[in-house]
């Protein structure tokens, strides 16, 4: 009989690819990792993990092992969802991330009424941009997570996941209170062709839709910082820096001597929270939505 946890740390190191990363991901050693995948092998009688430089790699035996172990394991998590949906209860463990301003913004409301309505349920949250929110999604390493696209640049979901809308994100320029544009009711983005923009991370997919919206309007971006966060974005703008995309969730408070300005073209962030969707019957998951919608209508 094939050992479902040491199917779960089969399946870590076949989606994180390396010993550490498998340990990371179910919050164990690399030691436990290890121990697990050479019981594994006696139980199986074959040899699934061979030497590869300082680190391993999986034989054939374990890619295919593997393989059986994903759907197993998704189908386990089917059939406790449809027990928990059955029982009806919010109870057991979630796992949830969101991108910087979203968790300051929609987590400590979602989730201190979450704790209240349902005392047993253990909340884990922690911040991570779009993509790595869905990428532990997807590996089973959380269970939801607040991502963003915009309304000119979509993010595609991959296959497996079912999403929800949390709100709509109005976003602004934010421009030093001495700035030549800082009494307009509102700007065009082509008339920022001479100022230096502060954005996010190189690679980041807010910085990527930033680069994409200028070019298309004919403006080469000069850019002047980078920061992942909105604050410390705001920041540099107060300190007459440079000017920056400002999206209305997790803004406040705004730092002195700064002022935001409508776009002519109505700039949009689209928020909403993903999950697996073989967890989809699952009242925790379900109570977690409705708890980040109702923080999502709160925003203004």
């Amino acid at each position: 009989m094939l050992n479902l946890e040491r199917l779960r740390t089969l399946d870590a190191l076949a989606r994180h690819g390396s010993v550490s990363g498998a340990a990371e991901g179910l919050h164990i050693t690399t030691s436990a990792v290890s121990q697990q995948m050479s019981k594994l092998e006696r139980e199986v009688g074959q040899q699934l993990l061979a030497k590869n430089g300082r680190g391993v790699r999986l034989t054939d035996a374990g890619r295919l092992l593997a393989e059986h172990a994903a759907r197993i394991l998704s189908q386990v998590e089917l059939a406790q969802s449809d027990l928990e949906a059955q029982r009806g209860q919010v109870v057991g463990e979630l796992r949830l991330a969101a991108f910087p301003t979203a968790a300051r913004g929609l987590f400590p409301a979602a989730l201190s009424a979450l704790r209240a309505e349902h005392p047993a349920l253990r909340l884990r949250s922690c911040e991570l941009e779009p993509e790595s929110g869905i990428a532990g999604v997807i590996r089973g390493d959380l269970d939801l997570a607040v991502v963003l696209d915009w309304y000119n640049k979509p993010m595609a979901l991959p296959e497996g996941l079912v999403k929800a809308h949390i709100l709509d994100d109005p976003a602004e320029v934010a421009l030093p209170a001495g700035h030549r544009l800082a009494d307009r009711d509102e700007v065009d983005l082509t008339e920022f062709a001479e100022d230096e923009w502060i954005t996010w991370g190189e690679g980041e997919f807010c910085h990527e839709w930033l680069m994409f919206t200028l070019r298309s309007k004919g403006v080469e971006p000069l850019l002047g910082h980078r920061a992942p966060e909105t604050h410390t974005q705001l920041a540099l703008v107060a300190a007459g820096l440079g000017v920056c995309i400002a999206p209305l969730l997790g803004r406040h408070p705004m730092p002195a001597g700064v002022v935001t300005v409508p776009l002519k073209q109505r700039v949009r962030r689209h928020v909403y929270v993903v999950w697996r969707a073989d967890a989809d019957r699952r009242p925790s998951i379900r109570a977690a939505v409705r708890a980040l919608r109702d923080a999502g209508a709160k925003v203004s």
